[in-house]
């Protein structure tokens, strides 16, 4: 089948807001908790809560599926039970219909006229692409899974449904190539915000790090001034989950002195630049917003921000570099972390949002793969309970 690549026209007129810089993807597969759609609902109310720039952008949903049906539930393999296979049918549609209706609010907000609650069939697109992966050197085996993308006429919601389970990394990146904006934002199905993100102030600062760069790259060896410092190019911004709190004083980092020099110099606080772009946050003004980060040595999965064409070029510069259903920390992310440690660092670009010098959770992890919902959940507890003979003397 012939790719074919759907284009989205570039944003017109003034930037109205951060959000028209950003495109948030979200990718989702087979859970436990589907048909339910907690999980997204979870995310999407942590992004009002703590980032209210990311319920007013672009978003893509890659709605993943599975490999085959088996007699055990193994979804890291892509092994659904038949009764999950069913769910999940159910959960995309009910998904789409949660992504719509959110964005639809939110366009709306922003006086945006369209319409588009309910997923109403006149008002999306469809087209076609493909996922391309492994070598390329039997032209007779067709390395390549057929994506259905469907888009609302505003192109401010995109849907990608695989026909076979591609895995996050390559939906990752299909989703990466239909994104217009300069920046994207990832964001996987079971992770939530739990502290505010001053995400415009870290656009301003991406951006103003990038003219930096290109205008006085130097090697990390020889960042040892003031304005070597500042030329240092910002394209990844990770969040910090549990296993991050106090990173910079880690063994992650520590225990290699090349990564402990890095850090001790480049780790701190950065003022963005004033902004014209107006803020739909209630964060700190950019006169006084401080951004604090220190240098990561790795690409991971967990929510992002990074710039699209670095992603692009750096995590996937061929069809080989990811392979069906594969993670990018898993296979990107190590070698990434082996270039660092070879003095490459500046070439990956990855930094890691350092509020509390450390202390402070971004992100908490939902447990998607074994979650099964609340009233599931709730009923579990019930008969553990009862197996222990614990409930009838709490009655």
């Amino acid at each position: 089948m012939a790719s074919v690549l759907p284009t989205s026209p570039p944003i017109d007129g003034p930037i109205r807001s951060h959000a028209d810089l950003v495109t948030l993807i979200i990718t989702t597969s087979p859970t436990p908790s589907a048909p339910s759609t907690e999980l997204l609902d979870q995310i999407l109310q942590s992004f009002e809560l703590h980032c209210p720039t990311l319920s007013a952008c672009r978003v893509i949903l890659v709605l993943d599926t599975y490999d085959r049906i088996g007699s055990a539930s193994r979804l890291k393999k892509g092994q659904v039970l038949p009764e999950g296979a069913a769910c999940y049918e159910q959960y995309k549609e009910n998904a789409k219909r949660v992504i719509l209706n959110h964005y639809s609010r939110s366009s709306q907000d922003d006086g945006d006229s369209e319409d588009y609650d309910g997923a109403a069939p006149d008002l999306m697109s469809i087209s076609y692409a493909e996922a391309e992966y492994g070598a390329d050197t039997y032209h007779q085996q067709t390395n390549a899974a057929n994506l259905t993308i469907t888009r609302t006429h505003d192109n401010r919601v995109t849907f990608i449904e695989p026909a076979q389970r591609i895995g996050f990394g390559l939906a990752v990146r299909s989703a990466l190539r239909l994104a217009t904006t300069p920046y994207v934002w990832i964001q996987q199905h079971d992770w939530s915000l739990v502290s505010d993100i001053p995400l415009g102030p870290l656009l301003d600062l991406m951006i103003q790090q990038q003219r930096f760069s290109s205008s006085s790259p130097t090697p990390d060896q020889d960042s040892d001034t003031t304005r070597q410092v500042l030329s240092v190019p910002i394209k990844y911004v990770c969040f910090p989950s549990i296993r991050m709190l106090s990173y910079a004083a880690s063994d992650h980092v520590c225990a290699f002195p090349a990564l402990r020099g890095l850090t001790n110099l480049h780790k701190g606080n950065f003022s963005p630049p004033a902004s014209t772009i107006p803020r739909i946050d209630n964060a700190t003004t950019a006169a006084k917003i401080k951004i604090p980060l220190t240098p990561l040595f790795f690409w991971h999965d967990k929510p992002h921000l990074a710039e699209t064409e670095h992603y692009l070029a750096q995590v996937f510069p061929n069809r080989l570099a990811m392979p069906r259903g594969a993670f990018i920390e898993d296979t990107v992310g190590q070698r990434a972390r082996d270039e660092m440690k070879d003095g490459q660092w500046r070439k990956w670009a990855c930094w890691l949002y350092y509020p509390e010098e450390g202390k402070k959770l971004c992100v908490r992890h939902l447990k998607g793969r074994t979650w099964r919902g609340t009233e599931a959940e709730a009923l579990k507890k019930i008969e553990w309970l009862r197996s222990r003979g614990e409930l009838a003397k709490g009655l």
